[in-house]
């Protein structure tokens, strides 16, 4: 069922839906999650059977503000506080210690859990109408099956699930990619998942450096090493050995007919599906997956990229699609 934002009972069937313990598809700024009440372990478990999604791999609760956090966390440390002041509402998640005997089938079962405010105008007045009716946060994940491309427009959720679920359609998301997460449960924040945000900027907001995960870090969502992937062949290549793979192709190549491409500077050969990658990052990162549904939609059987420039403010595109193609290694 597919709910247009836009219109009057909108929100608030919505929200009476979270509220009776159901599932609903929802759109943030980043991708389009798949939610339900975080405070009911029986409404949560539903999450994981449609994704079908492994029961102690966490998901994110998404919050209307820094108070409703403070109903799933046992505390907020300071850097917590310090970067919720700085990006809340907007694309970045905290990890921090959970309070006992709240959230615990959204933490994956661990005693810390990821708390982020959304920065899209639907998701705010649905967290906001939902609170009105018990609700203290939504788990939510993207609204994809696990390990796939997650959706960044309603109809993309409608094409992944079986009739039935209701999708909240609030147009295009902007960002286009998960948040940022970062571990503030422990000493020093460490960053779990590179998203729009660079370091840099995190890392200020924080008031220290950010440190790089280690063996202690708590699990967090959309950290495997395959994920984001399509069900075409996703391969990496640097400029020039783009080019080079694509003038074998196009010499008698083994893919002329189902080979496709996303680049920023390389030229594919005529007849070969392309499209052209941004030059700048959160513009690709706006598009990425999008551009990996269509030309999987396409017929693709391989998609071959570009590497994005090293550049930090890139860190969270090539975190995509590293996971996506790790889903190929080897093939």
């Amino acid at each position: 069922m597919l709910l247009d934002a836009r219109q009057p009972d909108a929100i608030a069937a919505a929200a009476a839906r979270l509220a009776a313990g159901e599932l609903l598809a929802l759109p943030t700024e980043t991708v389009y999650g798949l939610g339900a009440r975080a405070d009911d372990d029986a409404a949560v478990a539903k999450i994981f059977a449609a994704k079908g999604r492994p029961a102690d791999h966490p998901l994110i609760v998404h919050v209307a503000d820094a108070a409703d956090a403070e109903l799933f966390a046992a505390e907020l440390p300071p850097v917590a506080r310090r970067l919720m002041a700085a990006f809340w509402p907007g694309p970045l998640t905290v990890i921090v210690p959970r309070k006992p005997g709240v959230g615990a089938a959204a933490a994956g079962g661990q005693d810390t859990i990821g708390l982020r405010c959304p920065a899209h105008p639907v998701a705010r007045d649905l967290l906001i109408a939902a609170r009105a009716l018990g609700v203290a946060g939504v788990a939510a994940p993207s609204a994809n099956r696990f390990g796939r491309v997650s959706p960044t427009q309603a109809r993309h959720v409608v094409d992944e699930f079986e009739p039935g679920l209701w999708v909240l359609d609030g147009g295009d998301c902007e960002v286009g990619i998960e948040s940022s997460i970062v571990d503030c449960s422990r000493a020093h924040p460490v960053l779990l998942r590179p998203g729009v945000l660079t370091p840099e900027e995190i890392a200020a907001a924080a008031g220290e450096p950010l440190r790089a995960p280690d063996a202690q870090a708590p699990r967090a969502s959309g950290t495997l090493v395959a994920h984001y992937a399509p069900r075409a062949v996703v391969r990496l290549y640097d400029t020039e050995a783009l080019r080079q793979a694509l003038a074998e192709s196009g010499s008698g190549g083994r893919l002329a007919g189902g080979l496709a491409v996303y680049s920023r500077s390389v030229e594919p050969p005529q007849g070969v599906l392309s499209r052209r990658m941004p030059a700048e990052a959160r513009a690709a990162a706006h598009e990425l997956f999008a551009v990996l549904r269509e030309l999987d939609g396409a017929g693709a059987a391989e998609i071959w990229i570009e590497l994005p420039p090293l550049d930090a403010a890139w860190d969270g595109v090539r975190d995509r699609l590293s996971r996506a193609a790790a889903a190929f290694v080897g093939l």
